[in-house]
């Protein structure tokens, strides 16, 4: 009877044990955002959270994990069980900041890439009463005050510092010294810098400024992204202006796990993602923000590595890192 007992027992736990692992997720997952509360990235997270739920059929908590250029959250993430209850808001700092300082930073590729969510603009942006209408005026202002003219970045080789510099190399202009750098944390600080006037213009994340450029406060004058802005019709882009290095730089989001997940999260997530892509909860809050949804339109492994060794090859050109 033991014997029989014993061997019922082992069936079962054959029998179920599969079963038990394609139930994932039976419990919430933990969306880690590495970046503080308010900015680009966080809004990012929370649209996914919230229109991902149902689809997901359990909830999907944010968590604010800044610090280290976003290395923090990206680590923990990096290091974390690989079950699919702890996935990664990845943002471009995932490539950038392991292709500019890779001693101190999470390499680019120690994740399980689920997708794509967004291209995130980053527009040229100076305030309302400046005088300047267009992005070769103020590139022109820029050559002419030898360095004075300042913009808010989070830090030089943050995205922010990189698009200013960007655009400063390919106007022949010392990327590092033909304009002076102010620096300020998160997306809502440097809006604020530059409503206050204490910086002259800004090239930063579209959604923390697109409500100033609403109101009438501030003035967009060119867009790093693939393709003009629904809401800003009339602004070029950097590549549409013959701008080749600012030309490739854009934000985006995208979904990461820890390195090796499960095949059964991985198709979950997958299922998960063709459904938000067509979620009109998803699309409105993109456009709100404006951001360009792209989920299903790019491998999110090839397109790390491509921005990965796009910023490295910037880094050794602006004399971030030696040749």
């Amino acid at each position: 009877m033991k014997k029989l007992l014993g061997t019922i027992a082992l069936a079962v736990i054959a029998a179920t044990g599969p079963a038990a692992a394609q139930e994932y997720p039976d419990q919430a997952v933990t969306l880690v955002v590495p970046y503080g509360p308010g900015g680009a990235s966080d809004l990012a997270g929370r649209a996914l959270a919230e229109t991902a739920q149902p689809f997901l059929g359990q909830p999907v908590t944010v968590m604010n994990k800044p610090g280290a250029g976003g290395m923090n959250g990206a680590r923990s993430v990096s290091e974390a069980d690989a079950d699919g209850y702890t996935l990664l808001l990845a943002r471009v700092g995932m490539a950038l900041s392991p292709a500019v300082t890779p001693g101190n930073a999470v390499p680019w590729d120690a994740y399980t890439f689920l997708g794509a969510l967004e291209a995130t603009p980053m527009i040229l942006a100076v305030r309302a009463d400046a005088p300047y209408d267009t992005a070769e005026e103020l590139v022109t202002a820029i050559k002419e005050s030898n360095g004075r003219m300042t913009y808010a970045a989070s830090g030089a080789t943050a995205i922010d510092g990189f698009t200013t510099q960007a655009l400063l190399a390919d106007n022949d202009l010392d990327p590092l010294t033909a304009a002076t750098l102010v620096p300020y944390k998160g997306g809502g600080a440097l809006a604020t810098a530059l409503l206050g006037g204490h910086v002259d213009f800004v090239a930063m994340a579209a959604g923390s400024l697109m409500p100033h450029i609403e109101s009438g406060d501030l003035k967009a004058l060119m867009v790093f992204a693939p393709k003009r802005m629904d809401t800003l019709p009339d602004v070029a882009t950097a590549a549409e202006l013959g701008y080749e290095k600012a030309g490739q730089i854009a934000g985006w989001s995208a979904l990461y796990g820890p390195k090796d997940l499960p095949e059964e999260v991985t198709a979950k997530w997958q299922d998960v993602l063709a459904e938000v892509a067509t979620d009109e909860k998803w699309l409105d809050l993109a456009a709100r923000r404006g951001s360009i949804s792209t989920i299903g339109d790019v491998d999110m492994s090839d397109y790390a590595q491509s921005q990965y060794e796009l910023f490295h090859g910037l880094a050794q050109d602006f004399g971030y890192l030696s040749n």
